[in-house]
């Protein structure tokens, strides 16, 4: 990571925040839900803000895939903000938010796909695999609202840590070294 752009140290960044969030999230999946309501809403604005860097970057490149990345990270900063500015009514945002958040991040994650080809192989199939793990799992927190919460504080810790390895190999590839 010699010569990164700031787009490869914030998504970085945000894959450390990622992995620790979903250790965080495993060993206390229902407890100190205002904590956990902030950090998430730190976390989505960190995304979106990478998200609509990445849509600056590729836009001239690539074709409909930069749209995507803009609306989903459009989305997870309003996400983001209103979780900062709304900490104590989170645990009933956070049951509607976070499966949106999931299926949007995944949704951008799944058209960023041609582009991590250049990473290889095994590096795609686990950005596919990882992206459709949460937008299956965000349609199951949006069907029972209560996962969301309690019943898969295991699952959303393992693919919180899956989406921060995807973030810290994304941040780690050349992929964008042509883009400056």
């Amino acid at each position: 990571m010699r010569r990164r752009s700031r787009y490869g140290w914030l998504e970085l960044i945000e894959g450390i925040l990622l992995i620790l969030l979903g250790i965080y999230t495993l060993f206390n999946p229902g407890n100190t839900i205002w904590g956990i309501t902030v950090v998430y809403g730190i976390l989505a604005v960190i995304t979106g803000i990478s998200d609509i860097v990445f849509y600056a970057k590729t836009e001239h490149y690539v074709g409909f895939a930069p749209t995507v990345a803009l609306i989903s990270g459009i989305l997870s900063l309003l996400a983001g903000l209103m979780l900062l500015m709304y900490p104590n009514t989170g645990e009933l945002i956070m049951t509607l938010l976070l499966p949106i958040w999931f299926i949007a991040h995944s949704v951008s994650r799944l058209t960023h796909l041609p582009l991590v080809r250049l990473a290889g192989k095994f590096f795609y199939y686990f950005t596919m695999t990882v992206n459709i793990f949460g937008i299956i799992l965000g349609c199951l927190m949006i069907i029972w609202p209560t996962i969301a919460l309690f019943s898969a504080g295991f699952l959303i810790g393992v693919y919180l840590i899956l989406l921060g390895i995807d973030s810290v190999v994304m941040a780690c590839s050349d992929m964008d070294a042509g883009w400056m």
